[in-house]
């Protein structure tokens, strides 16, 4: 309960860069499709489903085609809780995007491992560009709380749970990546203070 709490406080705080933001126009996604990440662990598959989702992952269609999740650290890695990633190396492509928020979506599917969810803040439609896949069943914690699963991996787990945790929680609440800095400064900051962070290389949908 401790880490699901810490959840919602860590993006809360990250929210407090992100302003003005609006609602997203998003263009319907296939009712199943797959998104390749190409990590610096290997390659990881995603099945996503529209229907657990639906606006989740019609979001997460058009981040990926757009290109949004290429080079971006996975700045927040939990042992047995979560590994989360979402911030542009890019600050003025992360600043674009991450000003589009979408509506929520009403919870259907278990915080189950292997299940990927879009982070949000304590505050209702305040989805935007993070996501997280659950490295166990966290369903107790985070599906009262609203995280609403949109896919699962599929192939590749093993490459996730390889992932460096060494950091920890980021800041305030411990030592690791600071999200603030991240999006001021790009992965030039993750590369000067976090040189062990992993990267998804780059994300593709797939046949």
């Amino acid at each position: 309960m401790m880490r699901a709490a810490l959840l919602v406080f860590t993006l809360a705080t990250a929210a407090t860069f992100l302003s003005c933001k609006k609602n997203a126009k998003i263009e319907a996604a296939p009712a199943q499709y797959k998104v390749k990440l190409q990590t610096t662990k290997g390659d990881v598959v995603i099945l996503v489903h529209r229907d657990w989702s639906p606006i989740g992952a019609d979001h997460f269609y058009e981040l990926t085609k757009a290109g949004f999740y290429d080079n971006n650290g996975i700045f927040r890695a939990l042992p047995g809780f979560i590994v989360q990633w979402g911030i542009n190396g890019d600050p003025q492509v992360n600043r674009n995007w991450s000003e589009k928020s979408i509506p929520d979506d009403p919870p259907k599917v278990s915080n189950k491992i292997g299940t990927i969810v879009f982070a949000k803040t304590g505050e209702p439609n305040s989805r935007t560009t993070q996501v997280f896949i659950n490295l166990g069943d966290n369903s107790a914690s985070l599906d009262p709380q609203g995280f609403t699963p949109f896919g699962e991996v599929i192939q590749g787990m093993d490459h996730i749970m390889e992932f460096y945790t060494g950091y920890g929680e980021g800041q305030p609440n411990g030592a690791g990546p600071s999200q603030a800095d991240i999006a001021e400064t790009g992965n030039a900051y993750l590369q000067q203070r976090y040189p062990k962070v992993d990267y998804i290389k780059k994300a593709t949908i797939i046949p």
